[in-house]
């Protein structure tokens, strides 16, 4: 499995935007479209495209939100590549590159606290659950690094 995270650019934009979850997974994933421009408009995201042998089939968002934490706001696998162990080894990629942030002491993510799948599979990555987020919708769970 040849995978990749690549950076968006003007060549693979729409290709991203065309990417999709399964109908029951729309409601936990935002469209990609709507990461771009949120990203395009603020600053300290970091968007990147998952490719599988130079093909775009997934993608992710992360944030900076203090020199110390960063915050996975979006993954996502499109829905033709899912169940084939793409996701498990890009947040691996992803986690690796951002832990090559300066500072950082803290990774975390926000899932819904209804879904088995997201906390199992969060959990083995080392993400340890804190509680509901400041909205108490959200399941936030953190990795601390330690330098």
């Amino acid at each position: 499995m040849n995978l990749s995270l690549e950076d968006i650019t003007p060549d693979n934009y729409e290709a991203i935007c065309e990417l999709d979850v399964t109908k029951t997974q729309e409601e936990y994933v935002a469209c990609n479209m709507w990461s771009l421009v949120e990203a395009h408009y603020n600053s300290g995201y970091t968007c990147k495209a998952i490719y599988l042998n130079g093909v775009p089939v997934g993608f992710f968002m992360w944030v900076q939100e203090t020199p110390a934490k960063v915050s996975i706001w979006r993954f996502m696998v499109d829905q033709t590549h899912q169940n084939k162990g793409i996701g498990r080894k890009a947040l691996a990629m992803a986690i690796e590159e951002i832990k090559a942030t300066p500072k950082l002491e803290q990774i975390e993510i926000c899932y819904n606290p209804q879904n088995p799948v997201a906390k199992n599979f969060y959990t083995s990555f080392g993400f340890e659950e804190v509680g509901l987020d400041e909205d108490d919708d959200d399941m936030l769970a953190v990795i601390k690094i330690s330098r």
